[in-house]
């Protein structure tokens, strides 16, 4: 059945009395999409905290649960799990225990990947680069990342995180989403959800893919930031690295703006009237979407044209700064979105998965992220962007301390029990190294007050943005769902005063 004949069919006498009165209401309803100043109580355009108009996600009716630390997220994905002992976490007594054999006390029966199960023996590797202090606070941070030693007294240190996940797909899932199974929304989707947009022209939820170039990455899924059981509107949008930013971004009809709105308008038009009718909440998220895309045309163009960046942006970021789809260009890109008032930005960054020549292909990754990853932390914090700006660094596991496969040439397997990650701006202490591991880099030593559960993380993150997670949640299928399922505390230890609810 066409549309049109549904249609006719579905206006009968009686839909026509019972939805007389609702006529105006849908043209009240598609103005204030439209043209929200028209509705404002001063004429002029509408204030941004009332997370309504045009292209604007709304957020949970009644707003944050406390007020926020951060107005915004920057999630830097170390996509294959950088090794801990070799970037973040310290260990110069692996110098002496090189070699030897990994005691069974330390492995405590761990289960194994199938990549190292058939190993006989499991010999220690002593971090194969030097370590050195920085900054105010003597951070220590590994030679693989010289430049965050310009941040080392932003940076939030955490050497406690553990996951169940000991695999790619399920770890990486459980630290976007929650849940080790697809189908959850994404982190992203959630601050999406609580918190609205903040922007008119861009989505709340932004995605960016650094160009892959180890052979050998993990691929990365698109229901990595997508919103699951939550109305689609807050589902991630993935900015390309070439060609146009968004699919379809140019016109191919050529035609002109004033064409494009009134289409635009009419459909929309079309649209309140059916949800007039049928009351189908995704509708309105259809609306939404058609006006966000419209208002992406000339907001994105602007956005990705870097060439007003003066030469100073360029030098602390770095040459690659001006290669698209590299790391620091979408650090740039980053700093550029969040000016713009895009609530959660995500980076994912391809190829940490090392288990073999471990020595060989490390440095060529963390060379890749370390100049944008401490550019972008520097630049938010001269521009006044770092003190409500949330930015987290990490993989989805860590890496063993034995020896995989060569000798030599050794790589190391998956290791969810410890591993390290940080945090800066937001309201998160800086300078400040949080947990502690053992000599083996293998075990937390006390992971009932100092462990970091990936449900811990994702909570404490919502909580620098206001919400108690408990508390967001949304009804689905007989139930109220949560981001962080029935788990989850907020990390105190590493937030800043003021972060103290």
């Amino acid at each position: 059945m066409d549309p049109i004949t549904e249609y006719q069919l579905d206006v009968t006498r009686r839909h026509f009395i019972s939805n007389a009165g609702r006529v105006g209401l849908g043209s009240v309803a598609l103005m204030s999409l439209l043209k929200p100043e028209l509705l404002s109580a001063s004429g002029g355009s509408l204030s941004l905290a009332t997370n309504n108009g045009p292209g604007y996600t709304p957020g949970v009716p009644g707003g944050t649960h406390f007020p926020a630390r951060a107005k915004r997220v920057i999630y830097l994905c170390q996509s294959g799990a950088p090794s801990q002992m070799d970037t973040l976490d310290y260990k110069p007594s692996l110098a002496k225990l090189d070699g030897r054999e990994l005691p069974d006390s330390i492995r405590l029966g761990q289960r194994l990947t199938g990549m190292t199960s058939g190993q006989k023996s499991f010999p220690v590797a002593k971090n194969f680069v030097d370590f050195r202090q920085y900054g105010q606070s003597g951070q220590w941070i590994s030679d693989l990342l010289p430049h965050h030693g310009k941040i080392a007294d932003e940076m939030c240190i955490i050497n406690s995180m553990y996951t169940e996940a000991i695999n790619h797909d399920p770890a990486i899932t459980f630290f976007q989403t929650g849940h080790q199974q697809p189908g959850r929304p994404s982190l992203g989707a959630w601050a999406s959800y609580g918190l609205g947009s903040e922007s008119a022209n861009l989505p709340a939820y932004v995605v960016l893919l650094d160009k892959n170039t180890d052979s050998q990455a993990q691929p990365i899924y698109s229901r990595l930031w997508g919103a699951g059981f939550l109305p689609s509107n807050h589902q991630g949008v993935k900015l390309r690295g070439s060609g146009d930013p968004v699919l379809y971004l140019n016109d191919p009809t050529g035609a002109s703006t004033a064409e494009k709105r009134l289409l635009l308008d009419d459909i929309a038009a079309l649209n309140v009237e059916r949800h007039s009718i049928v009351g189908d909440p995704e509708i309105k998220t259809r609306i939404a979407a058609y006006e966000m895309a419209y208002r992406m045309q000339m907001s994105v163009p602007e956005l990705t044209d870097t060439s007003d960046e003066p030469d100073s942006t360029f030098d602390l970021y770095g040459p690659d700064a001006k290669l698209p789809g590299t790391h620091a260009a979408n650090c740039l890109l980053a700093r550029r979105l969040a000016e713009r008032g895009v609530r959660f930005i995500q980076i994912y960054h391809r190829g940490w998965d090392h288990h073999s020549n471990l020595p060989g292909r490390h440095p060529l990754i963390a060379k890749e992220v370390d100049q944008g990853s401490a550019a972008l932390v520097l630049d938010l914090r001269q521009r006044g962007l770092l003190d409500d700006t949330l930015v987290v660094w990490g993989g989805e596991f860590g890496r063993t301390v034995y020896k995989q496969g060569d000798a030599i040439k050794f790589g190391r397997d998956h290791h969810p029990r410890c591993f390290s990650i940080y945090l800066a701006g937001g309201g998160v202490r800086g300078g400040h190294r949080y947990g502690q591991t053992d000599e083996f880099c293998y075990n937390i030593v006390d992971k009932a007050n100092e462990g970091v559960h990936v449900h811990d993380l994702n909570a404490t993150i919502l909580h620098q943005l206001g919400f108690h997670h408990e508390r967001l949640t949304y009804f689905f299928q007989g139930r109220h769902y949560r981001l962080t399922d029935v788990h989850g505390k907020v990390v105190k230890g590493i937030l800043g005063s003021m972060s103290l609810n």
